[in-house]
């Protein structure tokens, strides 16, 4: 139990009016607000929660942290006064949970794509070479062996520091998490020690939520911003915005690349179905992933366990070994020599670079049929780009649902079939039914020897209809197509 002045110390302007008061747990939810509860008052984008100060109340939390006073305040109340009540919310959870972010070897990474991969290699990586691990990813997280499931990709402040807590006390010496760009505007991640942070590349992407591409940039730059001295940072050279990333940052720069001149260097000697022959600072090895996306996470991954001090031989020898993350460029063999590939490309320049490694590792007579959607009440400028890409790039297309939320399905494929080109109009289906899509697109469009992509799902068991998750992985629907 900690006092009420002692979790909001390190909260600047912080205002505390009344007897500070001892508290036994946080939370931003007022359906969680009791007695010895410290309840923050959160502006959200759907509700504020400065309107349920009453209810707390009568729930017996006495104990609130602001942004804007209420009209009456109860005479028993303290509160806080405070300009950032999730700013607030994340250090007092730092000083709640006792910092553990800062007695680990915390690595975050961002970027637009590579994220769940590079993280969930890292975690296999480290756990091979004899440290106990955590994983907090879009699929999963993880303490060593223990799966707890994610429900955003990276965490809220609270139950981030509670889950940080959660591995140093279970001997975790290493963690490695996908840092959004949701969590670095929201301030999830403020307070966080970070030894290492990676950026990928970065391409279009929630727009729905930061409105314009550069503030998607800013935002993702806002993670190397506030990292300190001590900590390293490791960009992607060969990406555009790479460098512009490091440009304020505190921490050791580092880069990595193919194409230019970096601190780690990697030469792709062959990139075939069986997997990648690369070569790492002059020596060669043979990756299980395939794909030019995975020489760069391989090589991200290589230079990170560099930095933290692994030895190089063994890091090598260890990623020979390790197998892509689920749902991410997965290969589902079935009868008839046809093979399924799985693969969460939901954006432009992921569909872009899946289709690109299928065209470079497919043999001459097979042909590509890419499944694809795009998700509603997100992003709709992606989805005719999506579709001209698919079609560009496949020799089949089918138009499907993703996740369609609220949106009407039709409509949303409406939007996608307006980026198609006239000439490629001809190769396009529509079957808004995605069960039904994938089945069409094994079953009876798939010849022989065929690849069929079924995109922008992946690791997901589930379809969000109209407000309702119900079970569907495509993984699953495609082993039944076989079967059928």
């Amino acid at each position: 139990m900690a006092s009420l002045f002692e979790l909001v110390r390190a909260v600047k302007g912080a205002q505390l009016l009344g007897a500070d008061v001892d508290v036994a747990h946080l939370c931003f939810d007022s359906r969680k607000a009791v007695a010895g509860s410290v309840f923050f008052a959160i502006p959200g984008t759907q509700v504020d929660g400065h309107q349920f100060l009453p209810q707390v109340y009568q729930q017996g939390c006495t104990a609130w942290v602001v942004e804007t006073l209420p009209m009456d305040i109860p005479a028993d109340v303290t509160y806080v006064l405070v300009p950032d009540s999730n700013e607030a919310l994340a250090l007092a959870a730092g000083e709640f949970y006792g910092n553990p972010s800062a007695k680990l070897n915390l690595i975050g990474i961002t970027g637009t794509n590579g994220k769940t991969t590079s993280v969930t290699l890292l975690f296999e990586l480290f756990k091979q070479l004899g440290h106990r691990c955590g994983l907090i990813s879009t699929v999963q997280n993880k303490i060593q062996d223990r799966v707890i499931p994610a429900t955003h990709t990276t965490p809220d402040a609270l139950a981030l520091n509670a889950l940080l807590a959660d591995m140093l006390a279970d001997g975790c010496t290493h963690v490695f998490m996908e840092v959004s760009s949701h969590a670095v505007v929201q301030k999830r991640i403020h307070g966080i020690v970070f030894k290492g942070a990676i950026f990928s590349n970065i391409t279009r992407d929630h727009l729905d939520f930061h409105e314009t591409f550069d503030s998607y940039i800013k935002a993702k730059k806002g993670f190397f911003d506030d990292l300190p001295s001590g900590s390293f940072t490791l960009t992607n050279v060969d990406d555009k915005r790479g460098m512009v990333m490091l440009q304020n940052t505190a921490a050791r720069k580092y880069s990595y690349g193919i194409l230019n001149a970096a601190d780690f260097k990697a030469k792709i000697k062959a990139n075939v179905i069986s997997g990648l022959q690369v070569e790492f600072d002059g020596i060669e090895i043979h990756a299980q992933l395939i794909g030019l996306f995975n020489a760069y996470n391989l090589l991200a991954i290589y230079a990170t366990a560099i930095l933290l001090g692994e030895d190089k031989n063994e890091v090598l020898l260890q990623l020979s070994t390790l197998k892509t993350a689920p749902g991410r460029f997965e290969q589902l063999a079935g009868p008839l020599n046809k093979m399924a590939i799985v693969d969460y490309a939901h954006t432009p320049d992921a569909l872009e670079n899946v289709l690109k490694t299928i065209q470079a590792i497919r043999a001459k007579q097979q042909r590509i049929i890419t499944v694809v959607g795009c998700g509603g009440n997100r992003d709709a400028g992606k989805r005719p780009i999506m579709a001209e890409l698919a079609a560009t790039l496949s020799d089949v297309v089918v138009l499907t649902s993703d996740n369609p939320r609220f949106e009407d399905p039709e409509s949303i494929l409406d939007q996608m079939e307006a980026g198609v080109p006239s000439e490629d109009r001809i190769k396009v289906h529509r079957i808004s039914d995605r069960r039904e899509a994938i089945f069409q697109a094994i079953r009876t469009i798939a010849q022989p020897g065929d690849i069929v992509l079924v995109a922008g799902k992946g690791h997901e068991t589930y379809q969000d209809i109209q407000g309702v998750k119900s079970d569907f992985d495509d993984k699953q629907v495609i082993a039944e197509a076989y079967a059928a």
